[in-house]
């Protein structure tokens, strides 16, 4: 394992504990490589939205799609000291299932001196059946005027 995909998960780690809202959510690392970033949520009782159905809450999927794509921001290794979500706009396209465990893929295809672009889906086991798909742009804070783009590739699926 080389030093850059040690950075990486050091990260993801630091961001699935280091921060209040994704541990009490129980967001877990799952795998991180340049401009790509994957965590997981599993299905708890009190993360449910309606009793009835036993499915997780749509906020909690929300939250885990903000979060995956703060995670691919970060690995693509863009020299910032934080971002902030600007804009991120996300298609529901079925309910999640009940009582499964939900993982959020997100891509950093684009990267600009001060935006990053991400795309991202929520899904259980297929990344090709989402339960939902999000882009967001994302606004690198303390940038500075000469940031390098070379760590975030080109439009690609997410």
């Amino acid at each position: 394992m080389d030093d850059t995909q040690i950075d990486l998960q050091v990260l993801a780690n630091a961001m699935t504990q280091g921060t209040p809202q994704s541990a009490a959510l129980g967001f877990e690392f799952v795998s991180v490589e340049p401009c790509v970033g994957v965590l997981k949520v599993n299905w708890r009782e009190d993360l449910v939205g309606d009793p009835d159905t036993g499915v997780i809450a749509g906020g909690v999927i929300t939250t885990l799609l903000d979060h995956v794509s703060g995670l691919a921001v970060k690995a693509a290794k863009v020299d910032f000291n934080g971002t902030a979500t600007l804009d991120l706009r996300i298609d529901y396209m079925r309910p999640a299932q009940p009582r499964r465990a939900i993982f959020g893929r997100a891509h950093c295809y684009k990267v600009t001196r001060s935006i990053a672009f991400v795309r991202a889906s929520a899904y259980e086991d297929d990344p090709d059946d989402p339960i939902a798909t999000a882009q967001g742009a994302f606004v690198l804070t303390g940038a500075p005027s000469g940031v390098s783009t070379q760590g975030a590739a080109k439009a690609a699926k997410p």
